[in-house]
């Protein structure tokens, strides 16, 4: 468990470190890893493993899918662009999709979060709270 802790520990160290401004600089990240394989520290291993699991989280943090009963205009687009920027700080990969099934609305998935606003999803509560 002693090992874990420290591996936990010194990847969250070498995370921080990879961050500029409060976004992950890729080219740290690399830097920081070649510089752990070549030094190998003790549970090396350990830490580049949890080092990957919270670069990825920050990835997909940073990544949005919204889903639409129709198709958005290229305004409507931006300014969801621009409000999940300020939601995350920062910037933020969109995908745009239509699924006709939401019937109206939409629906928002970004790392783990799902807002969902879509007329299927409040008439399913609908018909659950009678």
């Amino acid at each position: 468990m002693k090992g874990n802790k420290q591996s936990r520990r010194g990847a969250k160290q070498l995370f921080k470190s990879c961050q500029v401004e409060g976004q992950l600089a890729e080219e740290r990240v690399r830097q920081a890893v070649t510089l752990v394989i070549e030094k190998k520290p003790r549970g090396y291993f350990g830490i580049l493993q949890e080092l990957q699991r919270l670069v990825k989280l920050d990835v997909s943090s940073r990544s949005a899918r919204v889903e639409s009963a129709v198709v958005l205009t290229e305004a409507q687009q931006q300014n969801i662009r621009e409000s999940l920027g300020r939601l995350k700080g920062g910037e933020v990969t969109v995908e745009f999709s239509e699924n006709a099934d939401l019937i109206g609305g939409m629906r928002v998935k970004i790392g783990d979060d799902v807002f969902d606003g879509s007329v299927k999803t409040r008439l399913a509560t609908l018909s659950e709270s009678f």
